[in-house]
């Protein structure tokens, strides 16, 4: 068994699995679904785990800057709700409108509305339906 050791100077983001790089890859691709969705400001700086809105202004500048582990994640995890609707649906507008049509599997609410809980869990639980759907 393998023990890792934490530096004083190594923080958990330091370890984390997507680089920097890929943050903000991600961050810059994520900007652009939250236009498709037509997300407000205030929604997009929920979903992106409590983001102010100068950060998210930043954002859409293309200045993304150093992301947490908990905003990787969220990216990577919206990056992953995106990908599932492209392959369960080939109509680009049943893509991109998804999100905010009613769903009984959220009990008549949006997967929007149940992302807007704020929690990581929230956007966990519409990734984990979608990739049920997919099979």
């Amino acid at each position: 068994m393998s023990l890792h050791l934490v530096t004083k100077h190594e923080t958990p983001e330091d370890r984390a699995d997507i680089t920097d790089a890929e943050g903000a890859a991600m961050a810059r691709a994520v900007v652009n679904l939250f236009r498709l969705w037509g997300l407000t400001e205030a929604d997009a700086c929920i979903l992106l785990g409590g983001l102010s809105r100068r950060t998210y202004a930043r954002w859409k500048e293309g200045e993304i800057g150093r992301l947490s582990i908990d905003q990787k994640t969220r990216l990577s995890v919206l990056m992953g709700i995106h990908k599932a609707l492209k392959l369960l649906f080939t109509d680009q507008g049943r893509v991109t409108d998804w999100v905010k049509k009613p769903n009984q599997a959220f009990g008549g609410q949006r997967a929007l509305d149940v992302m807007l809980g704020g929690y990581l869990t929230d956007l966990f639980r519409v990734r984990a339906y979608l990739d049920a759907a997919r099979g």
